[in-house]
């Protein structure tokens, strides 16, 4: 099925025709935790289960177990300027079931790893630096036991 309109054909002249069809997939973080064989992925809304299905088989020879759909409808809004309701395209998601075995992990693209672990890093530091700011503290006011700690010269 596709809606895109081709050269009419004439005799005599060859002419290259490749069928375009209109269906595509989009691999999608999943905003909720799912199993480790589950991935998430934004198609077109004229695709059905079986379509995803031969989709994935075929084309990227994905073993598939298990097909899910479901159709996100998005909030209406105001139009701020004219002050009518507006909604924006539904969006199809599908849930691909792999085997047990399979494992999916989603793809570190821009280097995340070193973000967390330097981030990590600095969450260390700052932690023995305020542990080091108590020690500090409870060394200062040890003598002054029965003493609130706002009541200081």
């Amino acid at each position: 099925m596709s809606t895109r309109w081709y050269p009419m054909y004439r005799k005599g002249g060859p002419q290259l025709r490749v069928f375009l069809p209109n269906f595509w997939l989009k691999l999608v973080r999943p905003t909720q935790e799912q199993p480790p064989n589950v991935v998430q992925f934004q198609c077109s809304m004229e695709m059905t289960q079986f379509d995803i299905r031969n989709y994935l088989e075929k084309i990227y020879k994905i073993n598939c177990i298990d097909v899910r759909t479901r159709i996100h409808m998005p909030k209406t809004r105001r139009d701020p300027g004219k002050g009518y309701i507006i909604k924006d395209d539904d969006i199809k998601y599908a849930y691909i079931t792999l085997p047990k075995d399979q494992v999916f992990k989603f793809p570190e693209l821009f280097g995340d790893e070193e973000k967390k672990k330097e981030q990590e890093l600095e969450h260390e530091r700052a932690l023995k630096e305020a542990k080091k700011g108590f020690e500090d503290y409870l060394e200062k006011n040890k003598d002054r036991r029965n003493l609130p700690s706002w009541y200081s010269v």
